[in-house]
């Protein structure tokens, strides 16, 4: 393993330098001018910008994606594996470039070697890939379908990483085309987001009446979990799966505005406290709402919940105020049920591209007239 003393080197600017020191130099030294593409995007905390040396373990270290036209991947993929097997040297920058098995078969990580390496250069198509990571192709077009499909991890992890080599300009173009939603899908998604806030903000008070005060505290973080959602979706930011959910809104500048309140909710072990730090963290983000601009300026002030003595937001509101901005009929006939990720979190369902469309797809309201 890489020795200890050494500094630990985020993963995007090791892979950085292991194309252009590295990789670049043997595959012009064996195949010339081959037009191609190098990036490190898709999975990884590295991606996201979020590794640690904690994250050296598993499926971390000097790797990245060679994308090459059709013809040529036809032509020299596995010749392209098979040299830089042969000639990549052993360790990178003290980190070594083979990645052995780990008691999970579909895991690896570095190890030394003295036989030809296992690296993680992946050589393939920008189709095949955008296909297998995302479900669809964008360059064919982007439909509703396939924004609402598509988890917001696997956007993150196709519009962050780093692009090292991109003549053709191709990879560039579809990021920035996926960069962020639509602005009737954004709309529409916030609604959502609200609307789920709106369906459990009372819950907080109802079971505390009740001395659940344990069940309380399971609402409330859940609330807190969708408010972090919602303040990414606000600043035009894919929310990452769970393990960096927190992590991506502490980078908010906002996030210092209702961390506060947000962490109080979590700590507190009474539910009217937990109420009570909940209903500053919803004023707050109800007023980032009404700076927006997306709708007439709303109220941002709690309320008691009908005639029961629970302060909400009554988050409704601000989904109802949303979705009456919607000029798409397409998208004011769908569901309050949003993107995939909004209304599942089953990471098997989330992982598996074909059955998060089919379940998406079973969402679309019918064409008018449709029927038999």
């Amino acid at each position: 393993m890489r020795p200890m003393d050494q500094s630990f080197l985020p993963g995007l600017e090791l892979s950085r330098r292991f194309y252009h020191e590295a990789v670049r130099p043997v595959l012009h030294a064996h195949f010339g001018e081959l037009p191609h593409t190098a990036a490190r995007i898709g999975t990884g905390s590295e991606v996201l910008g979020f590794d640690t040396a904690r994250s050296a373990d598993h499926e971390w270290g000097p790797r990245l994606q060679l994308f090459l036209g059709r013809a040529d991947s036809e032509r020299y993929a596995q010749d392209i594996v098979s040299v830089l097997s042969d000639e990549l040297p052993k360790t990178f920058h003290g980190y070594p470039t083979h990645f052995g098995p780990t008691a999970n078969e579909h895991v690896r990580h570095m190890v030394l070697t003295d036989g030809p390496v296992f690296h993680r250069v992946d050589v393939t198509t920008l189709d095949e890939w955008l296909r297998h990571h995302l479900g669809f192709d964008p360059r064919h077009g982007t439909t509703t379908l396939d924004w609402l499909a598509t988890p917001t991890q696997a956007l993150a992890e196709l519009t962050a990483g780093a692009v090292f080599h991109d003549p053709t300009g191709e990879l560039t173009a579809v990021r920035a085309q996926l960069g962020w939603y639509p602005e009737q899908i954004w709309r529409y998604l916030l609604a959502c987001q609200w609307q789920r806030i709106s369906q459990e903000e009372a819950f907080v008070g109802r079971c505390g009446e009740v001395g659940d005060e344990l069940g309380s505290a399971v609402v409330a973080a859940r609330l807190v979990r969708e408010l972090l959602r919602l303040c990414l979706l606000m600043h035009r930011r894919y929310p990452p799966y769970g393990k960096w959910l927190g992590s991506a809104f502490t980078r908010l500048p906002f996030a210092a505005t209702v961390s506060p309140a947000l962490t109080a909710a979590l700590a507190a072990t009474t539910w009217p406290e937990r109420e009570g730090h909940l209903a500053a963290a919803y004023t707050a983000i109800a007023e980032l709402h009404n700076r927006l601009g997306l709708t007439e300026p709303l109220d941002p002030g709690t309320r008691p919940y009908h005639d029961r003595p629970f302060q909400v937001l009554h988050a409704d509101r601000f989904s109802q105020a949303l979705l009456d901005t919607l000029t798409d009929p397409a998208l004011r006939a769908w569901p309050r049920t949003g993107a995939i990720d909004q209304f599942a979190d089953s990471t098997d369902l989330l992982g598996d591209r074909a059955a998060a469309r089919a379940v998406t797809a079973a969402l679309v309201p019918p064409s008018p007239g449709a029927g038999g």
